[in-house]
């Protein structure tokens, strides 16, 4: 585990006690019976700003704490006990990171401090097919005067349907498939030729797919170099998908704590089923596999945060540890506990079904394993 300073313990047990307090899972289940459109509590979402967790990525300079990844992903592992549903890693985490690596001072100074005051949403648009397929983007963006236009579709964005900026990847030169050519830009979602399609997921958290028709934006709306966007995508990417391993992190621990629980308190023909040597080794298995990637995701939040030069490995690492983890420990959940792990009443399938939506986010395991290997040059 990593050694944790004395700010970042305090921050971890500040987020502990508030989503236990105002964000526990029933607070999830009732957003999701309530119909809420945008997949989130504004409320919620504002208490989380006024608490700093918008801008723990963000520089002082710009309304943040600038206190690092490792910091963020403490926050999110907690989220990721209660499935708070947030824009946490949507616009805290990879918007951020994107304007922090790619954007100008004039760029920064526009939405860092937005962002990190809980009044702006953004997010990153980067997916066109049902599968994460950076390299395969065909939005095309022409020039178009001192701006460029946009044309297009991007499918399944993270709170799509109410971020107020989308940063738009999209192709400024080679076809689909090609190394190069990507540009990002930033984009107001209320543009003229903006449409979004608000789309109901398994894990009732806020997605939505994007057109783009005839979208103009000027030349100040690049973010980094034009048609040298791939670097700045790939590592906006790793560090978000590192983020979120540590949020599904959050997710496989309540699972399996819960587990235990009931392991050690449900009776059986007679005795405790804890018991039964069968179910001890399947909980050991899971114990043991928590630790191994729990070093993973705290590998890689450190590793960026030091800026080393293995990140994208240990972010592809990360991501398919935690991708494994979560949907062994989800099925086990339900599977242990029997029938009542199979109703809604329970909250076993509300932890697999966001399970599921978030090992494919920003690219499943089998391609992480993948990545992994081709980046240690296999």
């Amino acid at each position: 585990m990593a050694v944790l300073n004395e700010e970042q313990t305090m921050i971890r047990d500040g987020a502990k006690s508030w989503v236990q307090e105002k964000s526990p899972v029933t607070a999830f289940r009732k957003l999701r019976d309530s119909g809420n459109a945008d997949g989130f509590d504004r409320a919620a979402w504002k208490e989380m700003a006024e608490m700093g967790w918008a801008g723990i990525l963000i520089p002082e300079e710009f309304g943040g704490t600038g206190l690092g990844y490792l910091t963020l992903g403490l926050v999110l592992e907690e989220t990721g006990r209660t499935l708070t549903a947030s824009p946490l890693i949507s616009t805290a985490l990879t918007a951020t990171t994107a304007l922090l690596l790619g954007g100008n001072d004039a760029q920064k100074k526009k939405y860092l401090p937005q962002i990190a005051e809980g009044k702006l949403i953004a997010t990153l648009a980067v997916d066109e097919g049902a599968h994460h397929a950076p390299e395969k983007i065909a939005l095309k963006a022409e020039k178009s005067g001192s701006g460029y236009k946009l044309n297009g579709k991007k499918s399944f964005v993270l709170d799509g349907g109410t971020a107020d900026l989308v940063i738009v990847a999209a192709r400024t030169s080679g076809k689909p498939g090609a190394k190069g050519g990507i540009t990002l830009f930033l984009v107001d979602a209320k543009a003229s030729g903006v449409s979004r399609e608000k789309l109901k997921t398994v894990d009732s958290r806020g997605v939505a797919n994007l057109t783009f028709a005839n979208v103009e934006v000027g030349g100040d709306a690049v973010l980094g170099a034009a048609d040298q966007g791939d670097g700045l995508l790939e590592s906006t990417l790793d560090r978000a998908r590192a983020g979120l391993a540590a949020e599904m992190l959050g997710q496989a621990m309540q699972s399996f704590d819960v587990t235990l629980d009931y392991l050690k308190t449900r009776v059986q023909f007679g005795q405790v089923i804890g018991t039964f040597q069968a179910l001890q080794h399947r909980a050991a298995k899971m114990f043991t596999d928590l630790e191994l990637a729990r070093s993973c995701v705290e590998g890689a939040l450190q590793a960026i945060d030091r800026d080393a030069n293995d990140v994208a490995q240990l972010a592809s690492l990360a991501k398919a540890k935690v991708g494994d983890l979560v949907h062994l420990v989800s099925n086990e959940m339900v599977q242990m506990h029997g029938g009542i792990g199979m109703t809604d009443a329970h909250d076993a399938g509300l932890y697999l079904k966001r399970a599921r939506a978030q090992e494919a986010t920003f690219g499943g395991s089998s391609y992480h394993r993948d990545r992994y290997a081709t980046l240690l040059g296999y």
